[in-house]
């Protein structure tokens, strides 16, 4: 059974920094692609950055140059870690896992609950 759990999210003050991670569990983390996403109240979910089978990252335009994807793959876990947040950051984030490469898209197969993220100007 596929599982990802996600923690490390809370309340930062705007420039401030968080690591989010991402316990995966009922696969080989190696054979899957991996992403984050968010999604703040009466918006869309947006991709945020994704990761490749071999470890090649997106970012949206939005978090480039602040965030950054990496995976510990013997760990099975996936990881963003989130510099210089802004207010506009503030959103729940969940990690989502496939097989297929659906980058920055919203059509991975398993997603985990969420971590929530809030950032206070």
């Amino acid at each position: 059974q596929v599982q990802l759990v996600e923690s490390g999210g809370g309340s930062v003050q705007s420039g401030g920094s968080l690591r989010l991670s991402c316990a995966a569990s009922g696969f080989t983390h190696s054979n899957y692609y991996m992403g984050w996403f968010r999604q703040a109240p009466g918006k869309e979910r947006e991709g945020v950055a994704s990761i490749g089978m071999y470890g090649t990252p997106r970012y949206a335009n939005s978090v480039m140059g602040r965030f950054t994807i990496s995976q510990d793959k013997a760990a099975n876990t996936l990881y963003l870690q989130m510099n210089s947040l802004k207010p506009e950051d503030t959103a729940m984030y969940s990690c989502a896992a496939d097989q297929l490469p659906y980058g920055l898209g919203p059509s991975y197969k398993y997603w985990g609950q969420g971590t929530q993220v809030t950032v206070s100007s």
